[in-house]
């Protein structure tokens, strides 16, 4: 009955009207900017970040959600009618909802990618609502070795799952790891790799590293990749509503990809990408006919879809209750915490449970929000295809400086944000995800905070890390963690890569 208590005063919080408005503008520009190819709901958190400096926390965090999941719905608008995923979570609806949409059936695609997110958003949340007070009643008891042995998985797992290769992630969480050591020790007060520059001495500022490597950095990489050919978008032809035949082919692979994406996402090892891989394949296994598979099967959308968008509120799990960000968003998300002086986790919950219920509760408002949205607007986010893209990232490179300007006005922050963001583009180019240099900074301090309590504490002996129950299986799942994420990937894309090939065929 707790959980319902609590559910309810957050709906009481999220059902204020301002915050209404914030959440009706994160699904508004999530869904916009999940429209346009190769700018993804990270981007405009990042963007965001600067801006909402001022604004109110619960009300600015439940905006952040709302482009989360926004993001999330329009990835599978370009997917379907340009064949061009907007969201890497976004590729397997593109197999079967473009081919949908070749067919003159891009309406019932659209439809179905809707109402299956709309449905698995709305399962995934309340699995949220429940199964985060359990975990944060086992967090409570977490002491120094268990608060480092738990950001020793958030490295590893934030190293395997973003990008291809794992040792390039590792290197880019050491990168994140360097920056964080910049500044005053929190301990001695001396001064750290500032180099005699005084503006070092307070640290490298989250929000202008945040900025810099997605905003700038991804949309340098982006402008620089060139016109690839015209991209025809197919016309969305007949009706967009469902007939009885689509209705009873999707409605099954909807919960199925709720049941599959959701603990995947929850998983400190996961992220939307794996969950989608894994349901298209149990789609083809489990359907009917299965070689429609590869022609315009309404199942490899509608299931995708799910897993897609229970993936998303299944890494608010380990957001919310632990501090593990599991995707690039829910690593900006982090940093919009911080912005704020909150930490995700356990002491969240019990020092300010309005803003992390209200942020809950406004999950399923914006459900609401993006299934009246999608279907009429169709039309409308088609339309954002056609802007120039010259406008759409010089836009997006103004709007960045003027945000971390407002938020610093300093000549050095600026120099910050153009030296960050090259780096950004440079990691892009040489394959190396920029997620965890984010991380790395955001949790490194916190990291080498328990460590060295834990030490003081034992007197300088390494062991209690591994005599702590608690701290020895989170140490033994961060092993696990480089491992799990090549396993699933392998599987699921073995499925998708052979359904590729018999296409060419």
């Amino acid at each position: 009955m707790a959980t319902f208590d609590f559910l309810i005063q957050g709906l009481w919080v999220a059902a204020q009207p301002m915050n209404l408005l914030y959440a009706l503008i994160g699904v508004t520009l999530g869904t916009a900017v999940g429209v346009l190819p190769g700018i993804g709901p990270a981007l405009t958190v990042a963007l965001l970040l600067p801006v909402t400096y001022q604004l109110d926390p619960a009300g600015s965090l439940i905006m952040f959600a709302g482009i989360y999941y926004g993001g999330m719905y329009g990835g599978s608008t370009t997917s379907i009618l340009l064949n061009t995923p907007g969201e890497s979570a976004s590729i397997v609806t593109a197999l079967e909802g473009n081919k949908m949409a070749r067919a003159g059936r891009g309406g019932p695609a659209l439809a179905t990618a809707a109402i299956g997110s709309f449905v698995a958003g709305l399962i995934a949340t309340l699995g949220l609502a429940f199964i985060a007070p359990y975990i944060v009643k086992l967090a409570l008891v977490f002491g120094p070795r268990e608060y480092f042995a738990l950001m020793v998985l958030a490295f590893v797992t934030v190293s395997s799952a973003f990008g291809d290769s794992t040792l390039r992630g590792l290197t880019a969480l050491f990168v994140g790891l360097a920056l964080s050591v910049v500044g005053i020790d929190q301990l001695t007060g001396q001064a750290r790799l500032s180099f005699g520059v005084p503006e070092l001495l307070d640290g490298i500022e989250v929000t202008t590293l945040a900025v810099a490597m997605f905003a700038i950095g991804e949309t340098l990489f982006i402008a620089a990749q060139g016109e690839k050919g015209p991209d025809k978008v197919e016309a969305v032809r007949g009706s967009v509503w469902m007939s009885k035949l689509d209705w009873a082919r999707s409605w099954k692979p909807w919960l199925r990809g709720t049941l599959i994406g959701f603990p995947i996402g929850a998983m400190p090892a996961g992220g939307a990408e794996i969950g989608t891989f894994l349901s298209y394949a149990a789609e083809k296994k489990l359907a009917k006919h299965p070689e429609e598979f590869g022609h315009g099967a309404i199942e490899g959308v509608a299931g995708p879809e799910a897993a897609n968008n229970a993936s998303a509120a299944g890494t608010l799990v380990p957001l919310l209750t632990l501090g593990l960000p599991t995707t690039a968003t829910a690593a900006i998300m982090l940093a919009g915490f911080q912005q704020y002086g909150l930490q995700p986790g356990p002491l969240l919950f019990a020092t300010n449970p309005q803003l992390v219920w209200g942020l809950i509760a406004s999950l399923l408002i914006a459900n609401f929000m993006l299934l009246v949205l999608n279907l009429p607007l169709i039309g409308l986010w088609v339309k954002l295809l056609t802007i120039p893209k010259p406008w759409l990232y010089a836009g997006i490179l103004l709007f960045a400086t003027l945000g971390t300007i407002g938020a610093n006005p300093s000549v050095y922050e600026l120099g910050m944000l153009l030296a960050f963001g090259l780096l950004g583009y440079a990691m892009r180019v040489f394959g190396y995800p920029i997620a965890p240099v984010v991380v790395g900074l955001i949790l490194g301090p916190l990291a080498e905070q328990q460590l060295r309590r834990a030490l003081a504490i034992s007197q300088g002996d390494i062991s209690v890390l591994f005599t702590s129950p608690i701290a020895a299986v989170l140490l033994v799942i961060a092993a696990a963690a480089l491992i799990v994420p090549l396993i699933l990937r392998a599987r699921g894309r073995g499925e998708v890569l052979s359904q590729l090939a018999a296409n060419e065929d």
